[in-house]
């Protein structure tokens, strides 16, 4: 019998589409006045709740299990595009993103709730602070930032609402990452 490879995971939620394309049209000019980047395509841009990494196989329907258990224990809830914002600072970014209003907590809660139900399988908490968001783009050396960020349209800024989470495989190329759903696992409908 051979030995399964690692699966490369991570568990996250979704923007509709339609959304990530006004976004993308939102900062087509303003990322034609910028350094080449690594900028994510619309199709690979969602909310990472939990970033597991190199994952033994063998352990995929466990892990399944946890995030089933921490999503059902959530209801549905209505979220908005915010800002744009760059890490670390505008002065030396690395990274651009879009923010996520979520009056109701729901990604806080789920993130929290994930590191909870995943530590005891090895998966570290995170330690930094989770801040819910959407990386357009990536530079390997830090650039600077001295134009404003665009504000995002009304279009971009409709509200949505997030059903289900899902549990992701990412598949690593020269030509990038391909993303993979596993598994969707619905919240509870805000209906009673």
């Amino acid at each position: 019998m051979t030995e399964q490879r690692p699966l490369r995971l991570f568990v996250a939620v979704g923007v509709p589409e339609h959304l990530l394309e006004s976004l993308s049209g939102a900062t087509e000019e303003f990322r034609r006045g910028l350094p080449p980047g690594r900028w994510a395509p619309p199709e690979n841009q969602h909310v990472t709740l939990k970033f597991l990494g190199s994952s033994p196989a063998g352990s995929l329907a466990e892990i399944g299990a946890r995030v089933g258990v921490v999503s059902s224990a959530h209801r549905a809830a209505e979220l908005r595009l915010g800002r744009l914002g760059t890490w670390p600072s505008r002065r030396r970014a690395r990274v651009l993103w879009a923010g996520l209003a979520d009056e109701a907590g729901l990604l806080h809660s789920l993130a929290a709730g994930l590191d909870e139900a995943l530590g005891p399988l090895g998966f570290e908490p995170e330690k930094r602070e989770f801040t819910p968001h959407l990386t357009l783009a990536r530079w390997r050396v830090p650039i600077p930032l001295d134009s404003p960020l665009p504000e995002l349209p009304d279009e971009a800024r409709a509200p949505f609402t997030v059903g289900a989470v899902e549990l992701f495989r990412s598949h690593l190329s020269p030509k990038g990452a391909r993303y993979e759903v596993l598994r969707s696992f619905s919240l509870t409908s805000t209906a009673q």
